[in-house]
């Protein structure tokens, strides 16, 4: 897992919109956060969460993006059936997942498969992670990334 004060892997991919690249947002904050699958349960109550903070991010000169393994088409599905005002970015081949370090050994049920953790990176305008949540409960945590980020990161 990446460390605070380190500089964020810089990446690009599509999202359920049109490409995005970390590079292309310097000099404006970045929120990152990967979840597991579109519109299952915990990752729609966490994308809907900070969609209904997007004025507030905003007014933070913030970008929210959300990235799971899912493809555009799969993550435009997800946005409009819930009305997400966040980025969607899709991450097929896993390496935005494998760079930040969230692509990690998981068990269910007592079978173990790979998957992705449920993290939030908080990137400052110089590029640098500011605050990282690397494992997310979803209730109150967007609101928790707003309330860190209008305290300085």
């Amino acid at each position: 897992m990446l460390e605070t004060g380190q500089q964020a892997p810089d990446f690009s991919l599509d999202t359920d919109t049109s490409p995005f690249s970390l590079a292309e947002h310097h000099g404006k904050n970045v929120v990152v956060f990967f979840f597991p699958k579109a519109d299952t349960s915990g990752c729609t109550k966490e994308a809907i969460a900070f969609s209904s903070l997007h004025a507030e991010f905003e007014a933070a000169n913030t970008i929210v993006i959300g990235i799971s393994k899912d493809d555009a088409k799969k993550q435009a599905k997800f946005r409009d059936k819930h009305g997400l005002t966040c980025l969607l970015g899709a991450d097929v081949d896993g390496t935005v997942c494998e760079a930040f370090g969230v692509w990690v050994e998981k068990s269910m049920y007592g079978r173990k498969y790979m998957g992705i953790q449920r993290a939030t990176f908080l990137i400052g305008p110089d590029g640098a992670l500011s605050h990282i949540w690397p494992k997310v409960k979803v209730p109150g945590h967007a609101e928790d990334v707003l309330e860190c980020l209008q305290a300085g990161g």
